[in-house]
């Protein structure tokens, strides 16, 4: 008999008494301690009072529906690590996935009714955010304000950090991606999508993206200079309102000796559809100098396959969503695959980003993506690290 760790305690919420019991035990045989409810009105007040670790819910509920649940738990900034079940359908589940992480929950996965034991001990047995979370997310509560903003870029207190891109077949680096981080004093590490938005609203948006661009520029001239991979960095679309920024960015890298080649600028799938005509100027400019360009997001706009076919992209980067579910949707498999399809019938390289598991990977290899970027090979790491990343992979 499995003796049960109190530092895991699982607290299942589901309709059917039965149901809840047959979790419960499952989760005792994984050596969790585990509790179960048929009311949300009993399960709020034991998740106060016992503080389990780990989550279970149900979507269909008789007094709560488990979408309602997962909000209230988002409002509270709930940590416990959560499974979603249920036997509604792979599409339903897949939103209320989504939906879930967009309330800032730490979502294990999900389980589709009937679903055996081992199904949910390999769910629980999983550790650490759930996938595509970032685990250095600072502090929610705190407010970002174009102020604090404003000094933080002055006093150079956001870092560029550098994500790895593997070729999936082989493992073979392909290159890194720059990503913009904010660690906060006070507030801890401030990711992007806290403060983006922000910047495109009060204006200053291409100045952070010249700090991204000079940083890493910099980054790649000084510390690899030799290297046969590329840096990706993406740009703001208020630089591609600018027709000038292609001798812009031709400078800096003019200036740093840097081939330009080397260098991949990815733009967001809405930028692209929604700009076509000063877009497609910009872009073919930088592409007659030497630069790749890449689609981002691909796959969670709206894209128009004309506009993709008359911009002069060189990759075609699948929407991490998209990633993150391929284990637990079919949906998700078919979206990647004819993404891969499409990418490779225009003759663009195909990156898949959210790759956090070697399942994703093995499917992406079987559909023939190209490259790989997510959990697991690295999370984004600062310039040192990076180098320290690199040279580990030369050794070994």
């Amino acid at each position: 008999m499995s003796m049960l760790d109190p530092g895991r305690r699982l607290l299942v919420l589901d309709d059917e008494v039965a149901v809840g019991q047959i979790v419960a035990m499952a989760a005792r045989g994984a050596g969790f301690e585990a509790r179960a409810t048929t009311s949300a009105t009993e399960f709020f007040d034991m998740l106060a009072e016992w503080q389990p670790t780990h989550l279970a819910i149900d979507l269909m509920m008789p007094d709560m529906d488990g979408i309602e649940v997962l909000r209230r738990l988002g409002e509270d900034h709930c940590q416990a690590r959560t499974i979603v079940m249920s036997g509604v359908g792979g599409q339903i589940l897949g939103a209320a996935r989504r939906l879930a992480s967009e309330h800032g929950l730490d979502i294990a996965g999900v389980l589709t009714k009937p679903f055996s034991p081992r199904d949910l001990r390999t769910l629980l047995s999983s550790t650490g955010p759930a996938p595509g979370a970032d685990r250095d997310a600072g502090n929610p509560d705190f407010v970002v304000t174009e102020a604090e903003l404003r000094r933080a870029l002055d006093e150079r207190e956001l870092q560029v950090y550098y994500q790895p891109r593997v070729e999936c077949l082989s493992g073979r680096l392909v290159g890194f991606e720059a990503l913009l981080r904010w660690p906060h004093p006070g507030a801890g590490m401030i990711m992007p999508d806290r403060f983006i938005d922000l910047a495109e609203r009060c204006g200053i948006i291409a100045e952070l993206t010249d700090y991204v661009v000079e940083q890493a520029f910099t980054w790649l001239a000084h510390s690899h200079p030799g290297g046969s991979w590329a840096l990706s960095v993406n740009l703001s679309p208020r630089m591609l309102a600018d027709l000038g920024v292609a001798d812009h960015l031709l400078e800096i890298g003019r200036r740093l000796d840097i081939d330009p080649q080397r260098i991949v600028f990815e733009v967001t799938e809405s930028v692209a559809m929604e700009r076509p005509t000063v877009t497609l100027d910009v872009l073919t400019r930088l592409r007659i100098n030497g630069f790749q360009l890449a689609i981002d997001d691909f796959g969670s706009g709206y894209s128009s396959m004309l506009q993709l076919v008359r911009l002069p992209f060189s990759e075609l980067k699948v929407d991490k969503s998209f990633a993150l579910r391929a284990s637990q949707s079919t949906e998700s498999r078919a979206v990647i695959k004819a993404a891969v399809d499409l990418g490779h019938s225009l003759g663009l390289t195909v990156t898949a980003e959210g790759v956090d598991d070697q399942a994703t990977l093995s499917f992406l290899c079987s559909v023939g993506c190209d490259v790989a970027q997510g959990f697991l090979f690295s999370r984004a790491l600062p310039a040192e690290l990076a180098d320290a990343w690199l040279e580990q992979r030369r050794l070994a």
